[in-house]
């Protein structure tokens, strides 16, 4: 009982948190995902530590400069939205990204008598896996501006509204996918990765979050988005937040632990909660910019 209060309360403040970065202020959502992005990258760091010890090795310069890389591409998708003076956001963060992306490599074959490319290439792995799908997702929030919701381009829609719609469908996924799996999940779905996975589960919590959105789209969601971008990024959400959550789930497995944190009693970590959105992300920008900008 006390485990499913310390569950519940966390899961409260989780949703209250990310409910009030996403939709209070364009600065709030950039500073909600760069703190996830900054955290969810230590916690990516830590499992390649358990998966591979060699990365123990690293340096401390090669640990903040990767952290602090991070940090610079995220601040670079900010683009010219917010302005330091006369400068944008995004010109300074491109900078000291090229900088630090250059320096890095440099530093690690000059100073680090160890030095071994398998490290250079678990740090750009980490930025590759999760700064840029949050950095995406910043990116997508603050060109809203510039996005045809409606066949007749009324743009009425709020900048907030597609990355939220993202997380609710990631969220619909899963559920159904967990109650459809729980009443006639019987084919395991890579039992090697995540044993509780089943085909009928995965399948039909796919099927009913895109019906769930073509629903919504239909009687009340067509003010802000045609309905098939209703449908599509119902489907973006459902079929790569699998395959994110997959993939998170082997990374664990390789490490050998439960949870990638404990930012969350009961919840697990950063990289936890959002690992179905680090692949759904990439897949929506590209949607997004292909067929909903103007």
């Amino acid at each position: 009982m006390k485990t499913f209060f310390t569950r519940t309360a966390s899961a409260l403040v989780f949703v209250a948190v990310m409910l009030g970065g996403i939709l209070w202020s364009p600065f709030t959502f950039f500073l909600l995902f760069f703190l996830v992005s900054t955290f969810a990258l230590q916690e990516f760091f830590k499992l390649m530590r358990l998966i591979d010890t060699g990365y123990n090795n690293i340096p401390s310069w090669h640990k903040w400069g990767a952290t602090i890389a991070g940090a610079a591409i995220m601040l670079a998708f900010t683009g010219e939205y917010f302005q330091l003076g006369d400068i944008s956001t995004g010109f300074i963060g491109w900078w000291i990204a090229i900088i630090f992306l250059l320096v890095l490599p440099l530093g690690e074959i000059l100073l680090d008598k160890d030095f071994s490319p398998r490290n250079v290439g678990y740090s750009c792995m980490g930025l590759l896996y999760v700064v840029i799908p949050f950095s995406l997702l910043v990116n997508i929030r603050l060109n809203a501006i510039d996005i045809h919701y409606t066949p007749e381009n009324v743009g009425t829609a709020p900048g907030w509204l597609i990355p939220l719609l993202l997380i609710i469908f990631i969220w619909i996924n899963d559920t159904m996918a967990y109650i459809v799996g729980s009443l006639i999940g019987k084919t395991p779905f890579f039992p090697s990765i995540s044993p509780k996975k089943t085909i009928e589960g995965s399948v039909g919590g796919m099927i009913l979050a895109v019906v769930a959105a073509g629903v919504y789209g239909y009687y009340w969601g067509q003010q802000y988005l045609s309905l098939q971008h209703w449908l599509a990024l119902a489907g973006i959400a459902a079929v790569f937040g699998t395959t994110g959550d997959l993939l998170e789930s082997r990374l664990k497995r390789m490490a050998g632990v439960k949870d990638s944190g404990n930012i969350m009693p009961g919840h697990g970590g950063f990289l936890d909660r959002f690992d179905s959105l680090l692949l759904a992300t990439p897949f929506a920008w590209i949607y997004v910019h292909a067929f909903m900008m103007a």
